[in-house]
């Protein structure tokens, strides 16, 4: 199995303020690996990196071989996508937010393979025309995290995605990650502090003080 990301003695300071530390590590291709360690510790920032959204300040980042910033940025997104903590619907409908992805890669909107996605996180086809303020905060995260799997990425960065969601909503979005990740070969890199996902979890990184230990 190939590395899909390879980071050599990677650094991230801003300031004074050295918050990665010549970070080297390697992420093998359809691996599901969850980066631990304390608030503050540099995990999130190491995943800006890796998804384009903030340059290093010293060292490589390699996504199949190449440097991150040899791609173009809105392609590079297409291919690793960024699920974040706070679920964000734009828009009035959650159609638009389910159309979006088609728009962006101008293809038309697919409502069959909508639904069938919906359906894997326990929604029903009459959410695609429900307002964005009609649904509860764990089904705009299952909605925000369908927005990223309904052209499936390479790798799919996950931050904190199941902080304040209850145990019926965390089981769910477990569910469709394990699923993508095991039959469909996802690479997924997950944030968390959350005790239950970490135990559960068979390969770990950890990172304090903005190193691997």
């Amino acid at each position: 199995m190939d590395n899909i990301f390879e980071v050599k003695d990677l650094s991230y300071q801003v300031g004074e303020k050295r918050i990665l530390k010549n970070i080297s590590l390697n992420i093998k291709r359809g691996k599901y690996v969850t980066f631990v360690g304390p608030s503050g510790s540099g995990k999130s920032t190491l995943m800006r990196i890796l998804a384009s959204m903030i340059s290093a300040s010293s060292g490589e980042a390699l996504f199949n071989g190449k440097h991150i910033s040899s791609y173009e940025p809105t392609k590079y997104r297409q291919r690793v996508s960024y699920a974040f903590q706070q679920p964000t619907l734009f828009g009035k409908t959650i159609r638009e937010n389910l159309e979006f992805p088609y728009e962006v890669r101008g293809e038309e909107f697919d409502e069959a393979q909508v639904v069938k996605l919906l359906k894997y996180v326990n929604l029903d086809e009459s959410y695609i025309d429900k307002s964005v303020n009609d649904v509860s905060g764990g089904e705009k995260q299952r909605i925000a995290l369908l927005r990223n799997l309904i052209f499936k990425p390479e790798v799919l960065i996950t931050d904190e995605v199941t902080t304040g969601l209850d145990s019926d909503n965390k089981e769910i979005i477990h569910s469709i990650l394990n699923k993508f990740n095991q039959d469909d070969g996802l690479t997924i890199l997950r944030v968390t502090h959350d005790d239950s996902e970490i135990e559960q979890s068979t390969d770990k990184i950890t990172i304090k003080n903005g190193e691997v230990i």
